[in-house]
């Protein structure tokens, strides 16, 4: 099945797991429920989604099923409370708010209980901000190598693996990978400062063995624990 869709999620909420998934921000200031910053992986198309409007992006199929993307609002509609929702505000760390403050609008109506949360400071402050009653959390790991957080400096990524930056996102709670677990900035949030930590992404038995260690939840795909 296939990440992200209306098909997905009527699972989820079958087996009465919370939803955990991720939006981006369209041309129009819409928030998009999709993983990826472009159509193609997973969809028809190859364009940014922050060069297409919202009908753009509702237009582009999934492969292999009758899915189009959806908006947040159109997954509030669809979850409808059933389930907890955690949304990662997807960035392009570039100072944009306009995704945080299309989440907080939404959200603000949905009567669901729902989270944010992001790898991206800057976002997690803002929501801090402008919702401070909407549950916000640090997405987080130990090593940023990937090639998308090439362009940051050392610095950056140092703020950011040792959650440096707490005492103006003032998380609830943290996500960080389960494959960095046990790590000390973490474990420092949850035993000391008494943050929930949940734990991403987990495809095994072994790395449900590491959640149930060193997190309180665990964020898991392509297999039922």
């Amino acid at each position: 099945m296939i990440e992200n869709t209306a098909s997905a999620f009527q699972a989820a909420i079958a087996g009465n797991y919370a939803i955990e998934t991720d939006i981006q921000i369209s041309a129009d200031g819409e928030a998009m429920v999709h993983h990826d910053d472009a159509l193609g992986r997973l969809t028809e198309g190859s364009a940014r989604l922050a060069a297409l409007s919202a009908g753009e992006i509702k237009a582009a199929r999934f492969k292999a099923t009758t899915d189009r993307i959806l908006t947040l609002n159109e997954l509030c509609d669809l979850v409808a409370g059933r389930v907890p929702l955690v949304i990662e505000l997807k960035s392009h760390f570039d100072g944009d708010p306009r995704l945080v403050q299309r989440a907080a609008q939404v959200l603000a109506a949905y009567g669901g209980p729902a989270a944010v949360m992001s790898f991206d400071p800057y976002l997690v402050e803002t929501a801090r901000q402008i919702a401070p009653s909407l549950v916000r959390g640090i997405v987080a790991e130990r090593h940023y190598d990937d090639h998308e957080w090439h362009r940051m400096k050392p610095a950056e990524k140092l703020n950011m693996a040792f959650l440096l930056h707490g005492f103006r996102t003032r998380p609830h709670f943290v996500a960080h990978g389960v494959k960095d677990l046990p790590a000390v900035a973490p474990l420092i949030a949850r035993w000391v400062f008494g943050l929930p930590l949940l734990t991403w992404t987990v495809r095994s038995e072994d790395d449900r063995r590491t959640a149930s260690r060193w997190a309180d939840q665990m964020i898991f795909e392509g297999w039922r624990p």
